[in-house]
């Protein structure tokens, strides 16, 4: 039975061992999109401008994609309508994005006009102190994630030394004729995270699966080797069959680690099911990895792994009381911008994006 969809929850950037890891570049590269670039600095009003546009689309009926501040999951950072093709994000740091083809392709919608400078420069000292205080505590947040994604790495390698790959993707292959028929279209994947460590620790939008998908398979894993290599073999098949996927990684390893694969045109969805981010829905399969695995070594290597996992989520907890702390100088920066914002200039941006909509 199909869920009504009208707002679909997902990060397009998070906080990895390696930085902030986005994939907000994607916007800028699929033609198939419009997107309007939103620059302004902060507390000018984006977020609010982003969910005012949200709520228009969703009064025309449409389904939107809400792209989620991973500093702050309150805050929107996109707004994405793929049937209108239209986005509408945030493009200042950390994911900055300049148009290639300036009003051509991208266009630029500046909230800097509403802030008065003046208002700002009477307060330039305890401003500039604030930010240098949230960059130095989401460099310190950063060094914490490191170690627990070194943690996490580690693991990685163990679990992998004990999989059989060949099996995971020759199970790939039966899933895949069970599960993902020959489309008629060229094979398309978008990039998004269903998953962020944030200030309020690991956010993630289950129900975002329940959404989008009425046929769910369930890899139950929680090293995580045996349901990569699934995954990745069924990516590859679904683009060779010609469907559209979503394609969603996990934070800790965003460029290597595949964690949910979404099929929307079928309404099908692979998802990993681990410690983290445990899944249990009214009619899921569930496929146990360890199927996959070699029990006895994993058994030997089990204090590493116990270790790992433990060590892991203390420095995880950590980089979360960092990131509030970042949080809160953020909120006080802020609140200066909010004093010296004119906000009436909200309604004419609003105004501009849904007429310059597709």
């Amino acid at each position: 039975m199909h869920m009504q969809q009208r707002e679909l929850d997902f990060f397009l950037g998070a906080l990895s061992p390696t930085g902030f890891a986005s994939y907000y570049p994607q916007l800028v590269k699929d033609v198939k999109q419009s997107p309007a670039l939103l620059k302004a600095g902060p507390g000018c009003g984006k977020s609010t401008l982003l969910r005012r546009v949200a709520d228009y689309l969703e009064q025309q009926g449409e389904t939107v994609e809400l792209i989620h501040c991973s500093a702050d999951p309150d805050s929107l950072d996109g707004v994405i309508c793929a049937a209108r093709g239209f986005s509408a994000v945030d493009a200042t740091p950390p994911h900055v994005l300049e148009p290639a083809y300036p009003i051509v392709f991208e266009d630029i919608v500046s909230l800097y006009r509403a802030v008065d400078p003046q208002k700002l420069r009477q307060n330039q000292e305890p401003i500039l102190l604030l930010f240098q205080k949230h960059k130095a505590l989401t460099e310190r947040a950063t060094r914490y994630v490191t170690a627990a994604g070194s943690l996490l790495q580690d693991s990685m390698r163990i679990a992998l030394s004990c999989t059989d790959t060949a099996k995971a993707r020759a199970f790939a292959g039966t899933l895949a004729r069970r599960y993902l028929p020959q489309a008629d279209g060229p094979g398309h994947e978008d990039i998004r995270l269903l998953s962020a460590l944030t200030p309020s620790g690991l956010v993630f939008y289950r129900e975002t699966i329940e959404k989008l998908a009425d046929t769910v398979v369930v890899l139950d894993d929680d090293p995580g080797a045996a349901s990569r290599t699934l995954l990745y073999a069924l990516r590859g098949l679904a683009l060779e069959r010609g469907h559209a996927i979503i394609s969603c990684y996990c934070p800790m390893s965003p460029y290597e680690k595949l964690e949910h694969l979404f099929v929307p045109a079928l309404r099908l969805c692979f998802a990993t099911s681990n410690s983290y981010h445990p899944i249990s829905l009214p009619g899921q399969r569930t496929i146990h990895c360890t199927r996959f695995c070699s029990a006895d070594g994993l058994r030997l290597r089990r204090q590493r792994l116990r270790f790992n996992k433990k060590a892991s989520g203390e420095l995880f907890a950590q980089a979360a009381r960092v990131l509030q702390e970042a949080k809160a100088c953020h909120d006080a920066i802020e609140e200066y911008y909010k004093d010296a914002t004119d906000f009436s200039f909200l309604d004419k941006a609003y105004q501009y994006l849904i007429h310059s909509m597709p």
